[in-house]
């Protein structure tokens, strides 16, 4: 490690910030870790050795105190409503802290265009979090996760049915702990590092047929894919206690990763690169999950058969969301001809070119550094 140094990790009691901070924390550094609120995940993060504080990302006053003192920060900007104005007050304290550098977590699909507020945010927050003068960005944009892939585990283990919204298109599912080591690499060496973007992925393009035949395998078990459509997959995510603002996004991404835009420029070799570790397998990570569902859902505790056949039937008793409803969460943003990645040429180009796309220009392609 070039320079032990003090890391602010934000949204730290999440699947990828718990990882994030045990990955520093092993390479020697010291960690600050931010959390929400004093809960049983703060207090593991308090014995893996971390500093935790408690505060409101919301609230400048919480991050510029988060702030003091640190050399680095990894940003995890929660999936809630007002991720702009939060990545904004962090960068704003970053640059009056003047820290070295600031990994920020965002996506692979994020374009002005974008029929989500939330990804379009995104896209304004990588743009401008480069105008900081003093504080070194690092754009670190993983697509869709592998664990949304085992959400029903309990049903999918017992009954051996995959029900997924994703219909026949692929993906690379990354794992969150890759991206967490991608993290603490970057944030090892950011002066390395500075201005460039990396699209952590899984080690292969799998599609839903592909995924139940992974846990076939892992659950010892015959696994069926059967796409679903989304306004089942939404009532899943109500019965396992995810808000509706969840769906109202993620039905766009489902309709990206259904039409093949997830797939451009997939798998890379990004994790390995960093980390010098391959990317785990998704059978690993289902292996994991499989052994600890809880750590897959609020409300995915037993995984028996009585308790799978309990959660099917509750998930068909609890009502759908209305999507058109959720529109509202958009208020006065919402666009007139908005473009997921499947429609957007723009988006599209520099997918396959392994880049995120920025107003500004690509930053340095990641294969530049690859020489030194």
């Amino acid at each position: 490690m070039p320079n032990p140094s003090k890391i602010l990790v934000t949204s730290a009691a999440g699947r990828i910030g718990r990882d994030a901070v045990a990955f520093l924390i092993e390479a020697g550094h010291e960690v600050r870790a931010m959390v929400h609120r004093r809960d049983d995940r703060a207090a593991e993060l308090g014995r893996m050795g971390a500093e935790v504080v408690v505060g409101n990302l919301l609230d400048y006053r919480d991050v510029e105190t988060a702030m003091q003192g640190v050399d680095r920060a990894f940003h995890i900007p929660p999936f809630t409503p007002h991720l702009l104005h939060n990545t904004m007050l962090v960068c704003l304290a970053a640059q009056a802290a003047r820290l070295e550098s600031l990994v920020l977590l965002s996506g692979w699909n994020p374009s002005p265009e974008h029929p989500s507020m939330l990804t379009r945010e995104h896209w304004i927050a990588n743009n401008v979090a480069r105008w900081m003068p003093d504080v070194a960005v690092i754009h670190l944009n993983p697509g869709i996760f592998a664990f949304p892939y085992l959400l029903t585990t309990p049903i999918t283990r017992k009954l051996g049915v995959l029900t997924l919204p994703f219909g026949d298109g692929a993906n690379a599912p990354v794992a969150e702990r890759d991206i967490a080591r991608c993290a603490a690499a970057l944030l090892d060496n950011p002066q390395r590092y500075a201005g460039t973007s990396w699209r952590p992925t899984g080690p292969a393009l799998l599609t839903g047929t592909d995924v139940a035949a992974v846990l076939t395998q892992v659950f010892g078990r015959p696994v069926r894919y059967r796409p679903i459509s989304f306004r089942m997959f939404s009532k899943a995510a109500r019965a396992m206690g995810f808000p509706d603002f969840d769906s109202h996004h993620l039905r766009h991404y489902a309709e990206e990763l259904a039409n093949g835009a997830f797939a451009i420029g997939a798998p890379t070799d990004h994790v390995a690169r960093l980390t010098g570790r391959p990317a785990e397998s998704f059978a690993t990570t289902a292996e994991r999950y499989a052994r600890d569902v809880t750590r897959l859902a609020p409300n995915v505790r037993d995984a028996s058969l009585p308790g799978a056949v309990g959660f099917m039937l509750r998930m068909l008793l609890t009502p759908a969301p209305d999507l058109r409803q959720l529109d509202s969460f958009e208020g006065h943003a919402r666009l007139a001809s908005p473009r997921g990645g499947h429609q957007n040429p723009r988006w599209q180009a520099a997918a396959a070119e392994g880049r995120l796309l920025l107003e500004d220009g690509p930053a340095p392609a990641p294969k530049a550094l690859a020489a030194r």
